[in-house]
């Protein structure tokens, strides 16, 4: 077991690691291609922080072990609610930006709704992924038309991480670029491995480890971006980090188990898992729009959504003890 845990935390480290040169390479060969800054912010710099959901996704759907990989899309969400916005908001409360309210919301809103109407029939198949597939090129899409005609603070700010990445040769690029997506590839391979291992042998339900141990894994880039963010004083940058983060791992993370490894799963994901992830998103819909139309998320508001978050996880060890299983 101590091998395993030792491969768990050396796959999180590597993969962080990675994720960061992937940025890094991916930027610099889309400026030696003369890509504008604005395209590289909306694309790359954006879905940086979403990259290792995705290589643990792709990675469980390939070995068989989808129910990890969807596990890890739900549980993300949640924990980037829960945990990252709860932490984020104690330290400093978190503000609106008028563009999330109007635009970012509505569209979060929309696809948890489609992940819920996916998930109804208790099973995830290709139909599923291609719909939720067209759903990403269309947010995508929106997106780049959105941000080519208004400038927003968190393009502006992912500009200036692209202007702080020195210049670098193309031939420099192409290889950062190449070994990061190696090292992505390899460190999901071996945090799928050891996650699955240790649920074999703890007799713990993958789904269990996806929905917590992996979720909170692959969302500590989302809470580095988010505390650094609202320390720095750009704390309007930090729910619109969130809120994108979120509408990823639904429209992209999702889509991949279901298109690679459609599988069959329990009423639990539905009933327990996603309703609370839609509750969470709920709550978050409320302090945006519902409380005195103060649009922010107080100190208070975040402990209470870092306390419902500690409450699910309470609540998903007495469910596998309830199973049987042991942890």
């Amino acid at each position: 077991m101590l091998l395993l845990s030792s491969a768990l935390l050396v796959g999180f480290l590597v993969l962080f690691y990675s994720a960061d040169k992937f940025v890094v390479g991916a930027v610099v060969t889309a400026r030696n291609l003369n890509l504008s800054p604005l395209f590289i912010g909306l694309t790359i710099v954006s879905l940086g922080t979403s990259a290792p959901e995705i290589f643990v996704a792709v990675i469980s759907s390939i070995q068989g072990a989808a129910d990890l990989a969807v596990g890890n899309a739900i549980g993300s969400n949640i924990a980037n609610i829960g945990l990252v916005l709860g932490i984020t908001a104690i330290i400093v409360p978190l503000p609106f930006r008028v563009d999330v309210l109007r635009n970012d919301m509505p569209v979060l809103i929309f696809v948890t709704l489609c992940a819920g109407a996916a998930l109804a029939d208790g099973y995830l198949g290709r139909w599923d992924g291609l719909l939720l597939l067209a759903g990403l090129i269309l947010f995508l899409l929106r997106l780049f038309k959105e941000q080519k005609r208004h400038a927003s603070m968190e393009i502006a700010a992912d500009i200036t991480e692209i202007e702080e990445i020195g210049p670098m040769s193309r031939k420099k690029g192409f290889a950062t670029l190449a070994m990061s997506l190696v090292l992505l590839l390899i460190s999901a391979e071996i945090l799928v491995w050891a996650a699955t291992e240790i649920a074999v042998r703890m007799g713990i339900d993958k789904l269990i480890i996806g929905l917590t141990v992996i979720a909170i894994g692959t969302s500590l880039p989302e809470l580095v971006v988010s505390v650094s963010s609202a320390v720095k004083g750009y704390t309007e940058i930090a729910i619109g980090n969130i809120v994108g983060s979120n509408i990823f791992n639904i429209l992209a993370v999702l889509t991949i188990p279901c298109l690679i490894a459609p599988t069959s799963f329990g009423p639990e994901l539905l009933w327990r898992d996603f309703l609370f992830m839609f509750c969470m998103t709920c709550l978050l819909v409320l302090f945006a729009y519902g409380i005195k139309n103060k649009a922010r998320i107080t100190r208070v508001e975040g402990s209470f959504l870092l306390i419902i978050w500690v409450i699910y996880l309470v609540s998903l060890y007495y469910s596998a003890l309830s199973n049987g299983q042991s942890v």
